[in-house]
């Protein structure tokens, strides 16, 4: 899919709870499209990596947002993954561990936080079009995405996709502490008061639990280009 020079670029939003499959769909959507990808959530792990490392408070909204804003993060999806790098430093690898991934849960929440990555999260919005996956990119980021979905699955099938991602990574976790930290991740999410979990209004929702993973990307993929389609003949 192409569009012509001086367009602005497509952006397709993909939102949902955690684990509900949006990295690897948004990955798989973002390839067959031949659009840029971004994980918000990387850029949330690369600051909460920041402030571990710095022994800084998590819910610390005015020192965690001082710190990261002398802090430079860079976001490129080059070779099929993303590349993060935190003051020059490439942190990819270290992402995926399970502190850095509660710590980031924490720091989301935080408003003033969020605002500091508002700017850099819809700076990567480049031509011919990104898929953007997160918790409020339809609602928050890109209210006004040119496509908008909202992914979801049963607490038990997203902890079983998370302890599966955590054992690729070299980290045995039990399967029901996962389940019971997603359904309090879900809560707080929803709860919070800077950019709640919510699924936006004009979002297609799109159950994942029992759907092969070939199917939602095929589902989205084409549900795309159909639309993109019917917009070039107006």
């Amino acid at each position: 899919m192409d569009r012509r020079g001086g367009e602005e670029p497509v952006i397709v939003a993909l939102d949902g709870p955690a684990a509900s499959g949006k990295s690897t769909v948004g990955l798989a959507v973002a390839r067959s499209l031949k659009f840029n990808f971004v994980e918000t959530g990387k850029l949330y792990r690369a600051l909460a990596l920041k402030a571990l490392r710095e022994g800084l408070a998590l819910d610390d909204g005015p020192a965690l947002a001082r710190l990261f804003g002398g802090t430079r993060v860079t976001y490129e999806f080059r070779g099929g993954k993303a590349v993060v790098e935190v003051d020059g430093e490439d942190v990819a690898a270290e992402l995926a561990r399970a502190e850095v991934a509660e710590a980031a849960s924490a720091i989301s929440a935080i408003g003033e936080v969020r605002e500091v990555l508002l700017p850099l999260q819809r700076a990567l919005a480049r031509a011919p079009g990104v898929v953007v996956e997160g918790r409020d990119i339809g609602s928050v980021v890109f209210p006004n995405a040119t496509y908008k979905f909202y992914l979801d699955a049963s607490v038990a099938e997203r902890a079983r996709r998370r302890a599966r991602d955590f054992a690729a990574a070299g980290q045995n976790v039990d399967i029901g502490e996962v389940e019971r930290g997603l359904a309090a991740r879900d809560e707080r999410d929803a709860a919070r008061e800077a950019a709640p979990l919510r699924r936006a209004e004009d979002a297609v929702y799109v159950d994942t639990t029992d759907v092969a993973f070939d199917e939602v990307v095929s589902f989205i993929v084409n549900y795309v280009r159909n639309a993109e389609e019917a917009r070039a003949e107006r």
